[in-house]
């Protein structure tokens, strides 16, 4: 009978403590935009019209890595808060475009200091330059695998 392979302790694993901080974070997060009434998913789509003209919902899924169809129903939830308007594209009267509502312009800001208050609680243990080691090596990670949806989970 062949030896058994060797089972690794789970803390043995990057994955585990990438998972832990994630995890905690991304947590406390999703709990501090829901007293704003926003999800993650919200929140990433929102950031994502901030300051441009109006776009066609196409190109929101494409930046965020999302499907058409789940932009649409996303969109539908923003719209149902007045956060975003959907309009019929100016040059084009078939398509449409999304945009952020001055109700959702001014929200932007709000979301972005709680992102950065997120931040600074989870992170704020490591020194300025940990964290641009940190943000580079998790840079790097991101492009080496081809990740480019944005992460709304």
């Amino acid at each position: 009978m062949p030896s058994p392979l060797p089972v690794s302790d789970l803390t043995a694993h990057l994955g585990f403590w990438l998972r832990t901080v994630s995890n905690h974070v991304s947590h406390a997060f999703a709990s501090r935009l829901a007293v704003m009434g926003v999800t993650v998913a919200e929140w990433v789509m929102l950031r994502a019209l901030y300051g441009k003209d109006p776009i066609p919902p196409s190109r929101v899924a494409d930046e965020m890595g999302m499907t058409r169809g789940a932009i649409t129903k996303l969109a539908d939830r923003l719209i149902d808060k007045s956060l975003i308007v959907r309009k019929a594209d100016s040059d084009d009267g078939r398509a449409q475009t999304l945009a952020l509502t001055p109700r959702g312009s001014s929200l932007v800001p709000k979301l972005a200091a709680l992102a950065d208050q997120n931040d600074a609680e989870f992170f704020g243990a490591l020194s300025r330059a940990e964290r641009d080691t940190l943000e580079g090596l998790l840079k790097r990670l991101v492009e080496h695998g081809g990740m480019a949806a944005l992460p709304i989970d």
